[in-house]
């Protein structure tokens, strides 16, 4: 009982944890600091250029904020159109993540058994996973290809820094990634239980049958030892009475 208390209390503190992380990747997508850069080379156009997945602005001397979509889908590159493959499927992911450790904890008693319930919370915590990866690897490129265009002498366009959402990023991708691989860890006992734990080992037993030939039986029969063998006992019982026959003819014939 303390085990599976333990165990409901683990799950609860890696679904908050994944639940935070899945919600603070999500946050990255509206955000527009996923890059940003200042221009300081001439005081009377002096302006912030920040871009995400989606768009990029201008915010000039004057607070005024000016944002363009990105033209066309089909025209953009294909880092771009990566990241947001990648981004996407980690909200989606990481969503179905939330339902099937929802339903398989053990303090919410939606599913069936426990080896049900400890199943559905491995999924759970495997799409948990899967959708942490998804947004690690999403800002990690991008980070790097910021990066390296601001360490290149040889980039002469406007150089970026990284923003805001790239560090709330990895930290939710880290949540994600720690709580999903602690439900796989803690529900993967009961769930994917080895066979030495699921099949218990007996002894192995034997008999003989009338053949005199030894089998072996399964290990739920007990030791059984049919002895001494009937058939040999019913060729002995024939030829004793062979003799006992015999033993007469010949007491008749010396009485004659």
């Amino acid at each position: 009982m303390q085990h599976r208390t333990m165990v409901m209390y683990m799950e609860i503190g890696c679904f908050v944890s994944s639940l935070s992380g899945w919600m603070l990747v999500c946050s990255t997508l509206p955000l527009d600091y996923w890059s940003y850069s200042e221009d300081l080379q001439n005081v009377l156009t002096t302006g912030d250029y920040y871009f995400n997945l989606w768009r990029d602005c201008v915010l000039d001397g004057t607070g005024a904020v000016d944002c363009k979509e990105y033209p066309s889908m089909l025209a953009l590159s294909a880092f771009l159109h990566a990241c947001r493959a990648l981004t996407i499927s980690a909200v989606i992911v990481g969503f179905f993540g939330s339902v099937l450790t929802l339903i398989g904890m053990k303090c919410t008693k939606l599913g069936g058994s426990e080896v049900a319930n400890a199943r559905v919370t491995f999924s759970g915590g495997i799409t948990y996973l899967v959708s942490g990866f998804c947004g690690m690897i999403t800002y990690s490129m991008w980070a790097n290809k910021t990066i390296n265009e601001f360490v290149n002498p040889q980039f002469m366009d406007l150089k970026n820094e990284l923003g805001a959402a790239i560090f709330i990023g990895w930290g939710g991708s880290v949540l994600l990634i720690l709580g999903g691989a602690a439900l796989i860890y803690f529900s993967g006992k009961e769930a994917l239980p080895s066979n030495s734990q699921a099949v218990p080992k007996r002894p192995v037993s034997y008999a003989t049958a009338r053949t005199r030939c030894t089998y072996r039986l399964p290990a739920s029969a007990s030791r059984v030892s049919l002895v001494p063998p009937l058939l040999y006992e019913g060729r002995q019982s024939r030829t004793t009475r062979t003799t006992i026959k015999t033993g007469r003819a010949y007491s008749q014939d010396s009485f004659v």
